[in-house]
């Protein structure tokens, strides 16, 4: 009955979420699981593959004042999530990280030197006694019903409109490059429970985000995996969700981390859904190996070595798991176009783009509307058969169904050429120019040896080849 009653629930909520969009929106399917067939894809168990594109913005879950000059109130200013949804929509997203904030009250190089406020947060705020911010201790022992209820409808609302949500549970960046430790629930002035997880105590805290076994560590521990067995309890019965583990905590977060992975897998094997579990890079002093080698299902690294190289020339070949490259850990909220958008697409990687929701016109836009195009092209071609396919152009950007549909980036006006040596039959040629969002037919052309191909117009543009005869290659 409850089941039934939870099912209705959200039939109820997704209709009133879709009677506002304009837009005839498609409820997310899932839980997503890796494509074993061609695993740098997602599939939804329809056998067809997903790829994810979209922006994300720190205030998507708790209200903040982060990038919001002079909003240092407390509460802080409440952010206009079902506004952020229509945006997503607008641009045609299917992804966003639902960010989580750990502290109550801080400062940082972002900030001006200003103080921000973030609420709500997980446990509820019983006292007795004052925290260092000037209100009541944190019971770590007792969940706060706003947090988990904003969470849930949060990705419920997403879910109706077809969006993703990666449901992030830690973030370290804070407890390492600001005074946030002050004010985080699990330094001991915060709390009721006489909890420290500054176990050496040097003021920093980083030591939360790390394995330790002494008695203080296994308390920390106990409390962090009570509270993910909540966030799981809470929005596992969702189609559209991910887990990410914890948002560039530091390089020794290794060992943590991964254990992390394995009890979410672990707890949700006896739920009725399990959901991909993600790693995003390690700031500072982490390695993109670490996240190759880690259990996660999904891994988001930083620019890497010269052969890496996911800021300017993302690499194919460097993994075997889904690559979400997020422009978070390449350059933080200030960079990030649409040449980038395709050459991570064309090279097989899905994409996320970090916002500021500045109005437009804006040097965001560029990237904004390109992660709308890859998404409409992966729903276009046979995105389960394609794979990233360098040798075959001359522009090294290419995703291929060898024989049957090709898919070529060229950043430039220019001539260039497409192997079509294995492809007999004939080709339909399709031009869409990135800059206007707008596609022109070409002249059909007959495989079988390599072609030369001009591009019809100024600035980056894609080529779409698929053959005619309506026999696939196998």
């Amino acid at each position: 009955m409850k089941r039934l009653l939870t099912v209705l629930t959200l039939l109820c909520l997704c209709s009133a979420v879709q009677s506002q969009d304009s837009q005839n929106v498609t409820p997310a399917k899932g839980p997503l699981r890796v494509l074993d067939s061609n695993p740098r894809w997602f599939t939804d168990g329809s056998g067809r593959a997903i790829a994810l594109a979209g922006s994300h913005v720190w205030q998507s879950l708790q209200d903040n004042g982060l990038l919001i000059r002079g909003a240092t109130s407390n509460p802080p200013p409440v952010f206009d999530y079902d506004g952020y949804l229509a945006f997503l929509k607008k641009h045609n997203h299917n992804f966003f990280r639902l960010w989580r904030w750990e502290t109550t009250k801080w400062t940082d190089s972002y900030t001006d030197g200003q103080v921000k406020y973030c609420q709500p947060h997980p446990w509820l705020r019983t006292g007795p006694g004052q925290a260092n911010d000037g209100a009541a201790k944190f019971d770590l022992t007792k969940f706060n019903p706003e947090y988990f209820e904003r969470l849930r409808t949060r990705v419920s609302k997403a879910q109706c409109l077809g969006i993703y949500t990666a449901v992030m549970l830690f973030e370290g960046w804070e407890i390492q490059f600001s005074d946030a430790w002050e004010n985080h629930p699990f330094h001991l002035p915060n709390n009721v429970n006489g909890v420290e997880a500054d176990l050496n105590g040097d003021g920093s805290g980083i030591e939360y985000n790390t394995l330790n076994t002494s008695e203080a560590g296994r308390r920390v521990l106990e409390l962090q995996e009570a509270y993910v067995r909540k966030v799981i309890d809470t929005v596992n019965e969702f189609d559209n969700v991910l887990y990410e583990i914890c948002n560039e905590a530091h390089a020794d977060s290794t060992e943590w981390q991964y254990h992390m992975i394995r009890f979410v897998r672990d707890y949700e094997a006896r739920k009725p859904k399990q959901h991909p579990v993600g790693m995003t890079f390690q700031y500072r002093g982490g390695s993109n190996e670490t996240l190759f080698n880690s259990p996660a299902d999904w891994i988001s690294p930083n620019p890497g070595d010269a052969k890496q190289s996911y800021r300017d020339e993302p690499c194919s070949s460097c993994t075997t798991k889904v690559v979400v490259n997020d422009t978070d850990h390449l350059w933080g909220h200030t960079g990030g176009d649409n040449i980038w958008v395709w050459r991570s697409f064309t090279r097989g990687l899905n994409v996320l783009f970090m916002e500021e929701l500045l109005p437009s016109p804006t040097w965001q836009d560029s990237a904004r509307q390109a992660m709308g195009q890859i998404l409409r092209w992966a729903s276009r071609v046979d995105l389960k058969t394609m794979k990233p396919e360098e040798s075959l152009s001359t522009t090294r950007y290419c995703l291929a169904s060898r024989g049957n549909e090709y898919l070529v980036f060229q950043s430039n006006k220019g001539e260039f050429n497409v192997d079509l040596s294995d492809a007999p039959g004939r080709f339909q040629v399709v031009w869409f120019n990135v800059n206007l969002d707008r596609e022109m037919p070409g002249t059909p052309v007959d495989g079988g040896a390599s072609r030369t191909f001009t591009t019809p117009f100024p600035g980056p543009a894609v080529l779409y080849l698929k053959r005619l005869d309506g026999q696939r290659t196998l």
